[in-house]
């Protein structure tokens, strides 16, 4: 994905080992990691080629590839037949992908990242409680419904990176969209593939956060969104790591 100007604004976030992987190397670690923490279950089937492409912004061909070694390495594997398709194996081997200790190393900038969206997210949803417009809340409801039919984490965290920006859009303040959606940008590149029920509980949260805003109740609103983005230093990779 091409970096903009807006992440220079970033450098604890655009110096780190993350940045120095190629695309290759980090869809690799990205599948890899959420095997070794879980997220991805033995077994579990993979969305397809052009949905994970999708969720983690690369191309398609980097897709099949980092598939293919992956399933070398013995952490997925491929099946043929009416359940066929590209699963995570049965006994998964962990701590094969050296790419993923970029992932462990940056913990330190992602903690900074979630401070930084969450000083900047509790901001946009207080002006948002009092500017966003009736066409505003109707296309972040159609965004929560998007979120409700995704089938898989690839399709959810486009949904879901929409729907963020398009809060901030509703502040009614232009300015505001850049900053935040680089720092959102940023912080999504460390995103994993994620178990769905954790995902639709958080699409739970993007439909209390809309009828607050219907409501113009601006503490209810920022309060909604710390605990959102305050969570993720638990849950993301970082929170699930043995840090000692």
């Amino acid at each position: 994905m091409a970096r903009t100007d807006d992440t220079e604004t970033l450098p604890f976030a655009t110096l780190n080992g993350v940045s120095r992987l190629s695309a290759l190397e980090a869809v690799r670690a990205r599948i890899a990691l959420a095997v070794d923490l879980g997220l991805l279950a033995p077994g579990e089937r993979l969305p397809g080629t052009a949905q994970i492409a999708g969720g983690l912004g690369v191309g398609e061909i980097t897709v099949r590839r980092a598939l293919v070694s992956l399933c070398a390495d013995g952490v997925l594997e491929r099946r043929r037949g009416r359940n066929g398709g590209t699963h995570v194996a049965e006994s998964p081997a962990h701590g094969t992908v050296d790419a993923a200790d970029a992932y462990r190393t940056d913990s330190p900038a992602v903690h900074r990242l979630i401070d930084h969206r969450l000083a900047l997210e509790c901001g946009i949803a207080h002006l948002a409680s009092s500017h966003a417009s009736p066409d505003d809340l109707s296309a972040l409801q159609d965004l929560v419904e998007e979120m409700d039919r995704a089938p898989s984490w690839a399709e959810f965290h486009g949904c879901d990176e929409r729907f963020h920006l398009r809060l901030a859009e509703a502040t009614g303040i232009p300015s505001i969209t850049a900053p935040y959606g680089a720092v959102l940008r940023e912080l999504y590149r460390y995103y994993l593939p994620y178990p769905m029920e954790a995902l639709r509980e958080s699409n739970t949260e993007h439909r209390l956060l809309i009828e607050a805003l219907r409501r113009n109740d601006a503490a209810e609103a920022g309060e909604l969104t710390r605990r959102h983005v305050e969570v993720l230093h638990r849950t993301m990779f970082v929170g699930l790591m043995n840090t000692d």
